[in-house]
C-alpha cells in the first residue's frame, strides 16, 4: 500500500482539487484507494460523495487508532455509482482541528499510520489531503506516507512556500520517517499565456530542478464543475474536462512508478 499526503503549506492552491483530480485517475484505472481527508474543512469528503451519518471520523481516528474505530470511520464514495472499483474516504471532520496543535507528541504523530497499517490490506494507494500548515496534523500524514506531492501555484510567494515545505519533509525524513521523499512539486491553475506564470514556473525549475513534475495544471473551470457535482473528473464532459483528467493520468503515472503500485487485475474497474 503506497501512500501520499498531498500538501501545500500556502491555502488556496487548490491542494483538494487536485487530490480529487488524482482520485478520479485512479479510481478510472482500477487502482484501489483510500483517501483520507485530513484537512479541518473536510471538501474533499464532500467532493467524493459520500454518506456521513452512522459513521465515525478522522477525529475518532486520532483519538483512537484501532483497527475497530478506522473501519467505522471508512464509506465507500458515491462515485461507485458511476462504475465498479474501489473508492473509500476516511470521513473528514472540522473537529480535527482539535489535533492540530503545534507540539504534538511522538504518540500523536504516529497515530495515522497505526490506522492505517490496520487496513493495509485493502487498497493499493493511500492519498492524504492534508491540512494547509505545518502542525500536527500534517505532521501525523507525514509521518504514515511513503511520499510528499507538494501543490502550489504559480505567484510569487510559490517558491517560498515549496522551499519551506521540502525542508520541513527533509526534517521529518530525518527525524522520524526515514521512508519518507517528496515525489515532487505539482504546479496548479497554471495559465499558459500569462508571462507572469511561466516566468514564475522558470524560477521554481531553476530552484528545484526535476521535482518540479510534468504536466503543470491548467486553470480549468471544468474541475471544479465536477467536484462542485461530486462526480470524478474522469467521466466529466467536454473536451476540457478530458485534457485535465490526461494531465492528471500523467502525474498517476509517476505516483505509480515511485510506489510500485501493481497494475490492476483485469476486469478491475472499467473507465467510462
Amino acid at each position: 500500500m503506497h501512500v501520499l499526503s498531498v500538501s501545500s503549506l500556502k491555502g488556496g492552491v487548490g491542494k483538494t482539487t487536485v487530490t480529487l483530480g488524482l482520485a478520479s485517475a485512479a479510481f478510472s484505472r482500477g487502482i484501489r484507494t483510500l483517501v483520507v481527508d485530513l484537512d479541518p474543512q473536510s471538501d474533499v469528503s464532500t467532493g467524493l460523495d459520500i454518506q456521513i451519518a452512522g459513521h465515525l471520523n478522522v477525529a475518532d481516528v486520532l483519538e483512537n487508532p484501532k483497527e475497530k474505530v478506522v473501519r467505522q470511520a471508512i464509506t465507500a464514495s458515491g462515485w461507485t455509482k458511476v462504475h465498479a472499483g474501489v473508492i473509500d474516504v476516511l470521513i473528514g471532520s472540522p473537529s480535527a482541528i482539535n489535533y492540530d496543535g503545534p507540539h504534538p507528541t511522538v504518540r500523536d504523530v504516529w497515530k495515522l499510520e497505526e490506522a492505517l497499517a490496520s487496513v493495509e490490506a485493502d487498497y493499493d494507494l493511500v492519498l492524504i489531503d492534508c491540512a494547509p500548515s505545518l502542525n500536527a496534523l500534517t505532521r501525523t500524514a507525514w509521518a504514515a506516507s511513503d511520499r510528499v506531492a507538494v501543490i502550489t501555484e504559480p505567484g510569487l510567494f510559490s517558491v517560498a512556500a515549496a522551499d519551506r515545505a521540502l525542508r520541513a519533509i527533509e526534517e521529518i525524513r530525518r527525524g522520524l520517517s526515514p521512508r519518507l521523499q517528496p515525489l515532487g512539486i505539482v504546479v496548479n491553475r497554471v495559465r499558459p499565456q500569462s508571462i507572469e506564470h511561466q516566468f514564475r514556473i522558470k524560477e521554481l525549475r531553476d530552484m528545484f530542478g526535476p521535482l518540479v513534475l510534468s504536466p503543470q495544471l491548467p486553470e480549468r473551470t471544468s474541475l471544479q464543475q465536477a467536484q462542485g457535482a461530486a462526480k470524478p473528473l474522469h467521466v466529466w464532459p467536454g473536451e476540457s474536462a478530458q485534457e485535465l483528467a490526461a494531465d492528471f493520468d500523467q502525474l498517476l503515472d509517476r505516483i505509480v512508478r515511485a510506489g510500485r503500485i501493481p497494475a490492476p487485475e483485469a476486469g478491475a474497474a472499467p473507465a467510462e
